[in-house]
């Protein structure tokens, strides 16, 4: 059986340049810019100068063309300007669709007036539930399935084995019939809970040398922590499924001359629907465990309280602490239990 290297480029999401090295968007851009200063010349010319005019039409052609051609960590200038005139006219409070924002706290009058904060805007999101099995409701846009998968040593294999697990994985591939995405996602580790873990429990080891190698590997947890950023990387596979919506035929009354009833369809959202596309992605997730399974990749559905977690992450990336559905909304106000002081004692009088 023969063997054949395949180099698959890294850019493979760049935009295909059509002139020059420039991309058909950089070359229409330009375009306009020369025609518009082109015709600004042919009105102007009766009356202004070829110098003064050029002073005016350099400056705005070299800008333009830098503007769509320097780039800034991939993107280009327009578009970053683009972007920042849209978030400068974006709401800077954001609430959920559909909700009202909430009044600031009595206790944060002082800090934070309402009259002095923006008006805020609703901030629609991709998901807008998830169910008991961990199915994400997309809206219009269908459901999703999320599974954690576990991870392959590929290069300690042998080139049997190698070739194996390429094949089964290729398997999968070529069986796939619906959007599925691959996400590889990093977050920063902290290891604060565990670094105090071992040292409380440290005492309480049975040996001496116990303690020692405990209070030792606590130390060296703490000092990993300083002198490097740690990472936690998670495989996560998502399964897309849209919601095929059963048409319902209705009849329309026309009173014009001529015209008779016309028959119309309507798409209907029903639970049925729904229902049937909740049980596709369970029938291709358990496809997808069967056929990784022989790669030796472990493929696990979340649940509920999981699929919000990595949800709230992927809205929060930066965030060091892992994130959970019995954390407060933003709306809560935290609030905790404190000693119960008795004013009529003298002792704790003020």
């Amino acid at each position: 059986m023969s063997q054949y290297s395949v180099r698959i480029p890294a850019d493979v999401d760049r935009e295909d340049t059509i002139l020059a090295g420039f991309t058909a968007r950089q070359v229409a851009v330009m375009a306009v810019t020369a025609l518009v200063l082109h015709g600004g010349w042919l009105a102007t010319r009766a009356f202004l100068p070829v110098v003064a005019y050029l002073v005016v039409a350099v400056p705005v052609g070299v800008a333009v063309s830098a503007l769509v051609v320097v780039r800034r960590d991939g993107i280009t200038l327009d578009r970053l300007l683009l972007a920042a005139v849209r978030q400068r006219l974006q709401p800077a409070r954001r609430v959920a669709a559909g909700h009202a924002p909430t009044a600031v706290p009595d206790w944060l009058t002082g800090v934070a007036d309402d009259a002095d904060q923006p008006a805020a805007g609703g901030l629609e999101l991709p998901a807008t539930g998830v169910n008991e099995a961990g199915v994400v409701d997309l809206g219009s846009d269908g459901l999703a399935l999320i599974a954690a998968c576990s991870t392959v040593n590929f290069q300690l294999r042998t080139p049997a084995e190698q070739e194996a697990l390429t094949a089964a994985f290729g398997r999968y591939l070529h069986s796939l019939s619906a959007p599925v995405q691959i996400l590889v996602r990093a977050q920063r580790l902290d290891l604060s809970e565990q670094i105090a873990e071992l040292s409380d429990r440290a005492a309480g080891l049975p040996h001496p040398a116990l303690e020692t190698a405990a209070l030792d590997h606590a130390d060296y947890l703490d000092a990993l922590g300083q002198q490097a950023e740690l990472l936690r990387r998670q495989i996560l596979l998502v399964l897309r499924e849209p919601v095929r919506s059963a048409p319902t035929d209705t009849l329309a009354k026309r009173r014009r001359p001529g015209l008779g009833r016309r028959r119309t369809t309507a798409p209907a959202q029903t639970a049925g629907a729904w229902r049937a596309a909740a049980s596709r992605l369970l029938r291709r997730m358990h496809e997808a465990s069967e056929l990784l399974s022989p790669a030796g990749i472990d493929v696990t559905p979340l649940d509920a309280a999981q699929a919000t977690a990595v949800l709230t992450a992927a809205s929060n990336p930066d965030s060091p602490l892992p994130p959970s559905p019995e954390m407060a909304g933003a709306h809560e106000v935290i609030t905790t239990a404190g000693p119960d002081w008795d004013f009529d004692t003298e002792e704790n009088s003020l």
